[in-house]
């Protein structure tokens, strides 16, 4: 299962005031980010996601920005590894990405897994898959250490999940802490189910911006629509593929789920005010694969 889920943070050296042999590649750094942001194109309107077989009505209140320029943004401004599978993402006009409130949706979509069944929705038990996550997430932070990176405690749900079964729309909200910060993390999850799998919506930002990202996500809820031909009801039983998984792993990462499936999780972490990319893969109790940077509370 492929969750991907983009946002990015330049965590550089901290500049010394009193090394001004320094300040003119950091006014020159400075002066390419600027440049950069002023070159984006942003574009509203019904915006065609091909690779998703899908498409944005982008709401008032949001622009979105297409593939090269999302990559732009999270490699060359925020710094992180390249990313192909990026669709795209809406980004509040209230809180741009030089904003002290920055906070921006990602999409990518996934179909490796196919068409994802809703027929455990009415049967889970969102009070202990929130305890089994956090157990999961605890007991992995040894292996977090060891590997140098810093703990995480899954605090709670910021927005109890929640399966709209009309539009087929699954989301939910994290509270996380990470040591070494102060301020609490919110992560903002939406799954879109189609015929083949569903796509990814993605926010972070801090938990002091709660109200504002919840009021904004529920603006960008509705905007995703597959077209005809690739819709969830379009699914054709013993001729497509069915993934091995419910909802209860979109949201759980494979901690709920029976199957013994590799599954991923992704948490989008927020720190020195940007974003970073966390990939986590959940295998029992540790996570197997992260990518990031360590120290700083920069955790990926």
């Amino acid at each position: 299962m492929k969750y991907l889920f983009a946002a990015a943070a330049l965590a550089g050296a901290l500049w010394a005031a009193q090394a001004p042999a320094q300040a003119p590649a950091q006014d020159d750094g400075e002066a390419k980010q600027r440049a950069l942001l002023a070159s984006l194109h942003y574009q509203s309107g019904v915006i065609s996601l091909d690779k998703a077989n899908a498409h944005i009505t982008v709401r008032p209140g949001f622009h979105f920005l297409g593939h090269d320029d999302s990559r732009r943004v999270l490699e060359g401004y925020w710094g992180n590894p390249p990313d192909d599978s990026v669709l795209g993402m809406l980004v509040p006009d209230d809180a741009g990405f030089d904003s002290d409130h920055s906070w921006a949706v990602v999409l990518s979509y996934s179909d490796e897994d196919g068409h994802v069944s809703d027929e455990d929705a009415a049967k889970i038990d969102y009070g202990q898959l929130l305890k089994d996550m956090q157990t999961s997430i605890h007991d992995a932070n040894a292996e977090r250490k060891k590997a140098g990176y810093d703990a995480i405690e899954l605090l709670g749900w910021a927005q109890a999940p929640r399966y709209d079964a009309t539009g087929k729309r699954l989301y939910w909200a994290k509270e996380l802490s990470f040591a070494g910060r102060d301020v609490h993390t919110l992560n903002y999850d939406i799954r879109v189910l189609n015929r083949e799998g569903f796509l990814s919506m993605n926010a972070v930002a801090d938990v002091s911006d709660k109200d504002r990202v919840l009021a904004g996500m529920e603006q960008v809820l509705p905007m995703a629509e597959f077209d005809p031909g690739h819709r969830y009801a379009d699914f054709k039983p013993g001729t497509d593929k069915l993934a091995e998984y419910g909802l209860a792993a979109l949201i759980g990462g494979g901690i709920a789920a029976k199957t013994g499936l590799l599954a991923k999780f992704g948490l989008m972490l927020l720190a020195l005010k940007k974003f970073v990319i966390l990939i986590v893969a959940a295998i029992g109790a540790f996570l197997k694969k992260i990518f990031g940077k360590k120290g700083g509370g920069t955790v990926q």
